[in-house]
């Protein structure tokens, strides 16, 4: 997606990117089960999109948005508030939900609102972040991934 400001030379960074990567690349295989009508697959799917944002979101607020809520409180609000929210439909993948004739196009528009987001942190919260934390804060960040861990591979060190 982004490449412009060089935020993604970070290895935080990169590693987030990738992350939003593999969700917007389930995102379109959500969109082909949602045309078939497969309930199931979008379930099955929607998992995936919450095992990859799991640790993700861990390190997203709390590592990168603490240190940045000083500058930005608004900002970083709505953006934990659309956490909640795409949070919220996606562990309905796991119930008595998948039978609600509505959740597919619930989780449709969560989806949605989740590229959205997407671009917001990718667009906004990277660049402030490259601009504005120091090595400290960084630190901070990578303190929180080696807990929070990935979803996806780590080159070895």
């Amino acid at each position: 997606m982004c490449e412009y400001c060089g935020c993604q030379a970070l290895e935080t960074i990169d590693e987030l990117t990738q992350e939003h990567d593999e969700v917007v690349r389930l995102i379109s295989h959500l969109r082909a089960a949602h045309e078939r009508g497969g309930v199931a697959r979008m379930a099955e799917i929607a998992r995936e999109i919450a095992r990859v944002l799991g640790p993700h979101t861990q390190v997203e607020e709390h590592g990168l948005f603490p240190a940045l809520a000083g500058d930005f409180p608004d900002q970083i609000a709505a953006l934990e508030a659309e956490h909640r929210r795409i949070e919220a439909v996606l562990a309905q993948a796991n119930g008595a939900y998948l039978a609600d004739p509505g959740w597919p196009d619930r989780l449709m528009d969560a989806m949605a609102l989740l590229r959205d987001h997407i671009l917001k942190e990718q667009d906004g919260v990277f660049p402030a972040a490259l601009a504005n934390l120091d090595t400290e804060d960084w630190e901070a960040v990578e303190t929180v991934r080696a807990r929070a861990g990935s979803t996806l591979s780590r080159p070895a060190a």
